[in-house]
């Protein structure tokens, strides 16, 4: 028996990069036993000239080949254990509690401060939306680098202190195991379910990074004045699509805005898109034109329903009622009007692309495996010898 291989078909496998597919590693494997069989010539058709092709030459090439493949194969599943990545409850068995006492704890601070839980959603987007999940927003600045906290479009971020409550707790039971980037993740997560919105499965085992990321971060995170396509882009950057983006807005169902973000569309004349019957309630919160950022003045970004996170957000931009230039332009641009439209009526499509997206951003280019580490304290990187 002799077997006859076409030319293509060598090259096209042997140019192929070296991955462990059971197909290819058996098709090699049975190619080299039959050379090794049969120690006559293999004929290859080359330009429809035939060629006569030393068997043992192939049998070898063949053969080292195949050694490489198993190398690969060895490497790929070495490196998998060492880094498996972000996976449901990914501390099962290193901190088997970590996620119950990060919802406990998220339960028990939003009984006592109700807007912790609008806190955690946006240290979320924060966060992850800067390149990376990775707990660098949580980082205080040091005499090299400036905090992302303390930028201005971090302005009105607070409540950090509860994340190290969190934090502490979990260290108690298991020090030094479970990362500042999955409590900041968890946390909102379980933050979306105390405002009333839906159970998100959240996958864990991200690490922290070490710097800050406040040089970058106007490059990353999407910003309210921004014009939509700019938005857009910026999301599809992450992965998220234009259901997704619309989908993500729906957390401005919840909290607040505050002044120094909005009176531009209220002096020196208010925008003409404002519903007028809007205008008011918004001068009489912000009445001056130069709001004192130290008085706190804000305007509640949902006046029906404040505290609940649902899909009243898209009924009311639908009626121009929407604080920001970027909530007026997802009720009009006509790549997002529809799906505004759609989730102002089907609060389940609104839940089901709301989770979707959650998840993708919280996914967003984590550190795993060996690269960062586990901070001890989430505003303080370790002091490496």
């Amino acid at each position: 028996m002799v077997w006859v291989v076409p030319p293509h078909a060598l090259q096209q496998y042997y140019s192929l990069p070296l991955y462990t597919d059971g197909l290819r590693f058996n098709w090699l494997f049975h190619i080299s036993l039959a050379l090794f069989k049969n120690p006559g010539r293999v004929e290859t058709d080359i330009k429809k000239k035939k060629k006569m092709v030393s068997s043992k030459l192939l049998f070898l090439f063949a053969l080292s080949t195949l050694a490489l493949q198993v190398s690969a194969f060895a490497d790929n599943n070495e490196k998998n254990e060492e880094n498996p990545g972000l996976v449901m409850n990914f501390y099962r068995d290193s901190c088997p509690q970590a996620e119950e006492i990060i919802k406990e704890q998220v339960k028990l601070l939003y009984k006592r401060h109700k807007n912790t839980a609008f806190s955690w959603l946006r240290n979320l987007f924060h966060d992850c939306a800067v390149q990376s999940c990775d707990a660098s927003l949580l980082l205080d600045s040091t005499r090299r680098e400036m905090s992302e906290k303390e930028t201005d479009r971090s302005f009105g971020l607070r409540n950090f202190r509860y994340l190290d409550t969190i934090k502490e707790a979990v260290e108690r039971e298991c020090p030094e195991v479970v990362s500042c980037a999955d409590i900041l993740v968890l946390s909102a997560r379980d933050g979306i379910v105390a405002l009333g919105g839906p159970q998100i499965p959240l996958k864990t085992g991200r690490r922290d990074g070490r710097k800050s990321r406040a040089q970058i971060l106007e490059q990353y995170l999407p910003d309210h004045n921004e014009s939509i396509s700019v938005v857009l882009d910026k999301f599809s950057s992450m992965g998220i699509n234009t259901p997704g983006l619309v989908a993500l807005l729906g957390a401005h169902s919840v909290g607040r805005t505050h002044c120094t973000k909005l009176v531009h569309r209220l002096y020196p004349e208010v925008s003409p898109e404002i519903n007028p019957d809007h205008v008011e309630h918004m001068l009489h919160k912000c009445p001056d034109a130069i709001p004192d950022p130290k008085a706190v003045q804000y305007v509640r970004n949902d006046r029906g329903t404040p505290m609940i996170l649902d899909n009243n957000y898209y009924r009311n931009i639908l009626d121009n009622k929407g604080l920001l230039i970027v909530d007026h332009q997802l009720a009009t641009d006509p790549r997002t009007k529809p799906y505004v439209v759609k989730m102002a009526k089907n609060a389940d499509y609104w839940s089901k692309e709301f989770s979707r997206a959650i998840a993708i951003l919280s996914e967003n280019n984590p550190l795993t495996g060996t690269k960062g580490e586990i901070r001890k304290h989430c505003s303080v990187a370790n002091k490496h010898n």
